[in-house]
């Protein structure tokens, strides 16, 4: 952590398992940070749930240990880093109705095409941004409107975390455009919640709280509030949003050319549009800074599959010097791996065949099959969709140029090495792993004034440690495998489908 005697901006970034608060100086250190974890329930098949006062505690401790290393009187301001795609229902005193339904939650599945077909699979996508898949909220909405009516008419307020959040700080529940914008029932080019929709969830647009430009003051922090967190009473709570979106900012990639990269649970490719383009490779999200929108192709597996692949088959990430080993074999087999295909959709495919039911496969196995080549098969897998997404983005008359890289799989320099190889993209490394409280950060300091445009903070707080160059020598070879590989999805369909 760094030091400093000015004044700080606080990003709290409240993610699917643990809540991080995290103080940043003006030029973008991190100078005091809190934690506290948050537990997921299953309390049956495809339900993911949460308890929502969690989130609140989970916020409470992170802040009291944030304040505790540095004097709550030198924050100026503070916003919120939200997990996406994930709802609560409030009542009219503020207390839940139940738990949390988050974004791994699968119960809608079986009804997803019959809704889409209702409101029309173009039209659906048009508005929201959303190719059609179970992840977004609208879905379980649906689902609660014909299982759970009376739960969904008893709501006084349908919220996400940046929303329970707010409203616990300020007392005023508030979203940004980029927190409203995964809940799929929100009109991208409008930046308004979708009245159609509403009308045809039997939802009241007065259940959904008011959406905002990120960097927009929604409150202050309130008496009972400052006595639960420490923070000072009327200490500014400004718009920020949904993690993704955040983290892009995060690594100041809201301008063009730029590719935002999270290497981590899932991979996520995001590269910002002044357009709201729509296409099957990527989710259309609106941009963090209210400026144009943010295309983001998802694989839902990424270091996911990596370590499943390393605990089931590799001994277990118990052995320190695992990845080390793996690393080292996986370097010396050549592109293409001997001939050995993998695919990775182990919980689903999202872009661009958008398939929940999708299985992951190894194929054209053999007996010289190392490890090391059942480890860089998955890499390589991984990598060509990337790859693929940011070709299908080139041909809708986007330009990436360069990619901002975090997340755990960053730390793997063969991985990215190959992305950049595969691409002939230049990989950049940010000095600050923590994107997403980062980005919220650089809202707060909008919002209070530290600077006069997004572009301007992200320029201020963020900066570059490391670059990787690609190879273009390789590249005949990449393209000659992703062919190849881009075949596997198509040809192993009948193994979940039949």
């Amino acid at each position: 952590m760094g030091s400093s005697d000015g004044p700080l901006v606080v990003g709290l970034d409240s993610s699917t398992q643990s809540c991080k608060a995290i103080a940043w100086s003006r030029d973008g250190r991190a100078v005091a940070e809190g934690r506290a974890p948050l537990d997921l329930m299953k309390p049956r098949p495809d339900y993911v749930e949460q308890e929502v006062t969690d989130w609140w505690r989970a916020a409470t401790v992170a802040l009291r240990q944030l304040v505790g290393a540095v004097d709550a009187k030198r924050i100026a301001g503070i916003a919120i880093s939200n997990q996406r795609e994930t709802v609560a229902l409030i009542d009219g005193a503020g207390e839940p109705i139940g738990p949390a339904s988050l974004w791994l939650d699968e119960r809608a599945a079986g009804l997803v095409d019959r809704f889409a077909a209702e409101i029309g699979r173009e039209r659906l996508h048009a508005i929201t941004g959303k190719p059609i898949d179970v992840t977004p909220v609208v879905y379980r909405l649906k689902w609660l409107r014909e299982n759970e009516p009376e739960r969904l008419d008893h709501a006084k307020k349908i919220l996400d975390v940046h929303g329970y959040l707010t409203l616990k700080l300020t007392g005023t529940p508030s979203a940004s455009w980029t927190s409203a914008d995964p809940f799929g029932l929100f009109d991208i080019s409008r930046k308004a919640w979708s009245q159609p929709l509403l009308d045809h969830l039997g939802i009241k647009p007065s259940q959904l709280p008011d959406a905002v430009r990120s960097g927009t003051r929604v409150g202050t922090v309130h008496a009972a509030a400052s006595a639960a967190t420490g923070l000072s009473e009327g200490t500014p709570v400004i718009a920020a949003g949904g993690d993704g979106q955040c983290a892009g900012l995060g690594v100041n990639a809201m301008r063009d050319g730029v590719v935002y990269l999270n290497l981590g649970t899932a991979i996520i490719a995001g590269i910002w549009s002044r357009e709201p383009v729509v296409g099957a490779f990527w989710r259309t999200m609106t941009s963090p800074t209210g400026d144009g929108y943010f295309l983001e192709a998802v694989q839902r597996a990424g270091v996911y599959f990596v370590n499943w692949f390393v605990d089931n088959f590799a001994g277990g990430r118990s052995d320190p010097a695992i990845f080390d080993r793996l690393e080292r074999e996986a370097a010396a087999v050549p592109i293409g791996s001997d001939g050995l295909l993998a695919g990775t959709t182990l919980v689903g495919c999202m872009d661009p065949h958008w398939d929940p039911s999708a299985r992951a496969s190894f194929i054209g196995m053999h007996p010289s099959h190392t490890l090391g080549h059942f480890y860089r098969a998955g890499l390589e897998a991984m990598t060509l969709q990337t790859a693929r997404a940011l070709e299908e983005m080139r041909s809708h008359g986007l330009s990436p140029a360069q990619m901002v890289a975090i997340g755990g799989g960053a730390n793997s320099k063969l991985w990215t090495k190959m992305i950049a190889d595969a691409t002939g993209i230049s990989i950049h490394k940010g000095h600050n792993a923590e994107a997403s409280s980062l980005g919220a950060a650089i809202s707060a300091a909008v919002g209070v004034g530290w600077f006069e445009s997004f572009s301007e903070a992200a320029d201020a707080m963020t900066s570059i440690a490391e670059t990787i160059e690609p190879d273009p020598s390789c590249r005949e070879a990449w393209d000659a495998l992703s062919a190849r590989q881009a075949k596997v999805f198509p040809a192993t369909q009948f193994a979940w489908r039949n």
